[in-house]
């Protein structure tokens, strides 16, 4: 008899709530929070074990917040009123354009032509175009899926067969740099809206696109990229052979034209949003609702309807909501009072807070998936602000420190969903994630604390 493991933690998950929501709560503790910390430990456990869709368990927890009355629909639904949610929709719309144009390829394509033949250069010009993409391209996923096809096609041309080193490595670039350089790029990943959306939601604190790529990118984008270029060349060496001639390159089409100054100028708005206070939310909606315009966009008319996957949207809802209803519960504050007991955080040591507040959210990856860890750290960064003597900005962006780690491939979906579609052995991909987490966290940790400091980001 065959027992499916996912079926069984599911099973064990929900006794777990169920068993917390008719306990007796403690003293200093009303009902109701018990009542929500059951429907919080439900969603987050069928998050990380996985075994129903995210989007699902998603609406699940709606649901039940609601029968329950957990909360009040204002605060259940909250993420629904987040520009960050709608930011993920434009986000989708834009993925579908680069891919169903061809643009995206032809970037790669573009890039690779000025890559040199020996495999430090292809690996190198492999990251960058992987990085470049998370620019105007934000789904890790459909990243992911975009690039494993070309990077595994370049590959064939330069002489690696599927298993080889050199085609392992190109795609654990497509699946690792898309996923822990994009965390730099606000609106590249999954966990960087769902903290965005918890910012504003909870803090009122709408992140600013240029503070977050100023804060975040030189470090954990530029030097990480060039770390994982070393690393795969070191731990997958290989040698490239001379390719074939190229192909003519062909003219751009009219639609690859238009969403070209499309994803320009939303580039553009984005990173001046300093200037004009636009949030990157209705700036992704006005460029999605221009690529699905009839003659002006891109899209055919059946592309929203039958192209567009809406699972990751109502996904990040439901994220933005558990943040929401753990802050009004009490569960939050609770939470992060034992937190901050077991961490002893104390103002006027900034270097061992932001060591131990990053390394606190990097392990808590291992708990869940990874798009869940900002919505179970956001409500506790006031908490880790007024423990740490920082500003609330400060303590929430510790947290993306946290979760730009992934030690283990689950903790990210697209890096599992990348490792399904390139035929992969998870052992090639913990090769890799695991000494990029020990660098990460003994080498890039202290560089980017100095750089904190340097940009008197503490005070």
């Amino acid at each position: 008899m065959i027992i499916n493991l996912k079926s069984v933690l599911s099973t064990l998950v929900v006794i777990a709530a169920t068993a917390l929501f008719f306990a007796q709560p403690p003293a200093a503790m009303p009902v109701n929070s018990m009542h929500a910390a059951a429907v919080l430990l439900l969603a987050i456990g069928l998050w990380a074990v996985g075994t129903l869709p995210e989007h699902l368990t998603g609406l699940i927890f709606l649901a039940l917040c609601m029968l329950l009355a957990i909360a009040p629909a204002g605060v259940v639904f909250s993420g629904f009123a987040s520009g960050t949610l709608w930011l993920v929709l434009g986000g989708l719309v834009i993925a579908e354009a680069v891919r169903a144009t061809g643009l995206g390829e032809r970037l790669a394509k573009f890039l690779f032509s000025h890559a040199t033949l020996s495999y430090r250069g292809l690996i190198a010009a492999a990251v960058t175009i992987t990085v470049l993409l998370a620019f105007v391209m934000p789904a890790t996923v459909a990243r992911v899926l975009l690039l494993l096809p070309i990077f595994a096609a370049v590959g064939a041309r330069f002489g690696f067969a599927p298993g080889s080193n050199g085609h392992t490595a190109l795609a654990l670039v497509a699946m690792i740099v898309s996923f822990q350089c994009g965390v730099t790029v606000l609106p590249a990943n999954a966990p960087n809206l769902v903290l965005a959306g918890a910012a504003e939601t909870l803090y009122n604190k709408p992140l600013i696109y240029a503070d977050y790529l100023r804060l975040h990118f030189p470090v954990l984008g530029i030097l990480k990229g060039l770390i994982i270029t070393v690393l795969l060349c070191k731990l997958f060496p290989a040698v490239t052979r001379a390719p074939d001639s190229d192909e003519p390159r062909k003219p751009m089409s009219p639609e690859e034209r238009r969403l070209t100054v499309i994803l320009i100028t939303a580039l553009a708005v984005w990173a001046t949003d300093f200037l004009h206070g636009m949030r990157p939310g209705w700036v992704a909606l006005t460029a999605a609702i221009i690529i699905l315009m009839p003659r002006v966009g891109v899209l055919p008319r059946d592309a929203f309807p039958e192209r567009i996957k809406l699972g990751s949207f109502f996904y990040v809802g439901a994220i933005l909501g558990f943040g929401a209803v753990m802050q009004d519960s009490g569960v939050g504050t609770a939470l992060g009072g034992a937190m901050l007991g077991l961490l002893n955080v104390q103002p006027g040591n900034d270097a061992l807070n932001f060591f131990k507040l990053a390394l606190f959210g990097t392990f808590t990856g291992m708990l869940t998936t990874n798009p869940a860890q900002p919505a179970l750290l956001a409500p506790l960064a006031a908490q880790m602000a007024e423990a740490a003597g920082w500003r609330i900005e400060a303590a929430l962006m510790i947290v993306v420190v946290g979760f730009s780690t992934m030690i283990l491939p689950y903790q990210a979906p697209p890096v599992m969903v990348g490792v399904q579609m390139a035929g992969i052995p998870l052992r090639s991909t913990l090769r890799l994630t695991v000494p990029l987490a020990l660098i990460s966290i003994f080498v890039l940790l202290p560089i980017d604390y100095l750089w904190w400091w340097w940009l008197g980001y503490f005070r």
